[in-house]
């Protein structure tokens, strides 16, 4: 059997969809299932490609035993839905053109979505090599874009819902990401092939016992006993990151830290606004690579996770939570729905907070402070929690299964 994965976004790039996906690949190809990867010249998350692959001069390449074909992409820093759209639309056509010209046979087509305007190259690509479609659904949009007011304009949004309907449509099999993402497509399209392909984690790699030697306290100038809240990933409009500082503002313990991790949109907006708050004890730090990931969440105590408190996050569990269990890590979860009923409700593995209420989290930041011992109790609750249900070796072996049936 051999599939093709579509992505805008893969490694060496950094982020949750370039990981997962990568992952996936690797236990694919160990249960002899031959994966090659058709991808944009990797730019995440700064928007400029990589140095080394500046124009255009790596068209392949191996990584890690997966082969890797890279096309052209539109890239520029402006946030500006024109340029957005560009670089979506260069990237569809770009992998079209260089898609249809691979001598393989591939029985199936793996395109990652969002960016959901990458369906018009899957399908394309889909007869043209005359592979089954694949359609993996990380996030509902449109949907989501439209809740968030990201995309406001009525006659894109329009445009956009019919693109997901016919990709829906046109997809032997379609999987999500999340239970909500699973149940919300089979309510609208229920005479569709729909399976659960969950994120997870490498138990293996983050291992809590591989990392005693962690520095990161020494390094960024923390104590052995502060109190460390952690944020690691994208810092945009749907996190509500600001919530973290409100909650700082009005604590008073010098011992209690927060640390913001990574880069996006909302990134000088926050920054700004922990001056203006005057903020000692929040602490921005860029984001690191994946083999640096395991120390950072050794050294710190609890690992924050909010969202904006809407409905349409009721199905979402956001991917650093899986990391951070593993770790050994109890959450301060702002998401409810399908992430509280794991892992606060079964897995108790952390304290939730009502999203947006930062009187809500001020408390469970204070109990965490007073009950010091449940910090270790909760991490190791959420370790096992994590290997019985999200195992990326489970997962993977569960699509197997799948596409052997199929």
């Amino acid at each position: 059997m051999k599939i093709l994965f579509l992505t805008q976004y893969y490694p060496p790039e950094i982020g949750a969809p370039q990981n997962r996906l990568h992952e996936l690949a690797l236990r694919l190809k160990k249960s002899d299932i031959d994966v090659e990867v058709l991808t944009a010249m990797p730019n995440y998350p700064k928007m400029e490609i990589f140095e080394k692959y500046r124009n255009n001069k790596i068209k392949s390449e191996i990584i890690d035993g997966i082969q890797v074909f890279r096309a052209k992409i539109y890239m520029s820093k402006s946030k500006g839905i024109v340029s957005r759209l560009l670089n979506y639309f260069s990237f569809v056509f770009t992998s079209y053109l260089k898609g249809r010209k691979l001598k393989t046979n591939y029985d199936f087509i793996l395109v990652e979505s969002p960016p959901l305007f990458l369906g018009y190259s899957a399908m394309a690509l889909s007869r043209k090599l005359k592979a089954k479609l694949i359609f993996n659904v990380s996030d509902l949009w449109p949907e989501s874009a439209e809740k968030l007011d990201i995309v406001t304009n009525k006659s894109l949004l329009k445009f956009a819902y019919n693109l997901e309907a016919r990709c829906y449509n046109r997809a032997t099999l379609i999987t999500g990401q999340t239970e909500g993402i699973v149940e919300n497509i089979k309510s609208r399209f229920p005479n569709k092939h729909i399976s659960w392909l969950p994120n997870g984690v490498d138990l293996s790699y983050y291992n809590p016992a591989n990392f005693e030697n962690s520095d990161f306290r020494q390094k960024n100038g923390f104590q052995a006993d502060d109190l460390l809240f952690f944020y690691g990933g994208i810092l945009g409009h749907a996190q509500g990151l600001e919530i973290i500082l409100h909650a700082a503002k009005e604590l008073k313990n010098e011992k209690i830290h927060f640390i913001v991790q990574g880069s996006g949109p909302e990134k000088e907006k926050l920054i700004a606004l922990k001056y203006e708050l005057k903020l000692l004890q929040v602490h921005f730090l860029e984001p690191v690579t994946k083999n640096e990931m395991p120390f950072v969440l050794k050294a710190i105590d609890v690992a924050l996770v909010p969202l904006k408190k809407l409905e349409l996050f009721q199905g979402a569990i956001p991917s650093k939570i899986f990391e951070a269990l593993a770790m050994e890590k109890p959450l301060l979860l702002g998401v409810d729905g399908e992430a509280k009923r794991h892992f606060i409700d079964k897995a108790k593995a952390g304290l939730f907070f009502e999203p947006e209420n930062v009187g809500d989290l001020v408390s469970k930041i204070n109990y965490f402070s007073e009950n010091l011992g449940e910090i270790k109790s909760m991490g190791a609750n959420g370790r096992t929690y994590v290997n019985e249900h999200f195992n990326r070796n489970k997962i993977a072996s569960d699509l197997v299964e799948v596409l052997r049936n199929i």
